[in-house]
């Protein structure tokens, strides 16, 4: 049986199905390290409304509590959909569209997380703070999450992507789907 090819440019001597185990694993343990916590926010969402004070927030707090749960749900079924993907696609010899794909679903349930803190540091400093407090709290938080999780990677993403005289892979999807495309994809062959 002929060994695999490997492909040394990067500096590691891996075939391509040991860099998708290699990113399967990666990001596998990304979704565990940001899993816990937002299970812990999901639940602590839960129990405000059996909250005897539940009934007395503004039908603003109500609906931002109501879009906050929904995104932290979202937030968690984006999170765990990569390990049933892994276990209904076990030993298909898929694994790099699992790759892919997981790579989707943890990038839109890191916009969902987004959401999800957003919409619980509104409705905290609502509750608790001035109205203009609630507001410079809540945009600094929009601007933590959009500039660290996505604009800083994706300007560090273009200009490696660029010192590397190749198309971005951002540019090849249309757009920032933060889905690393197969070298062979990359150069254009099929």
């Amino acid at each position: 049986m002929a060994e695999a090819p490997r492909n040394p440019a990067d500096g590691r001597d891996e075939t391509d199905l040991e860099r998708s185990d290699r990113n399967l694993v990666e990001l596998l343990q990304e979704v565990r390290v940001v899993q816990t916590g937002v299970q812990i926010l999901f639940g602590f969402l839960l129990t405000i409304a059996f909250q005897p004070k539940f009934a007395k927030l503004s039908s603003f707090q109500k609906a931002d509590y109501f879009g906050t749960l929904a995104a932290a749900a979202t937030t968690l079924i984006m999170l765990t959909a990569p390990t049933s993907w892994h276990r209904i696609l076990f030993r298909r010899g898929d694994k790099e569209h699992l790759v892919t794909i997981a790579n989707r679903f943890m990038i839109i349930g890191l916009a969902a997380m987004g959401l999800t803190m957003v919409g619980v540091v509104i409705l905290l400093s609502d509750i608790a703070f001035p109205p203009a407090l609630t507001v410079l709290i809540t945009a600094a938080a929009v601007i933590a999450c959009s500039v660290l999780w996505y604009a800083l990677p994706l300007a560090r993403r273009r200009r490696l992507e660029d010192r590397a005289g190749r198309p971005s892979a951002v540019h090849e999807l249309g757009g920032a789907r933060g889905v690393e495309l197969p070298p062979k994809q990359r150069s254009g062959a099929a």
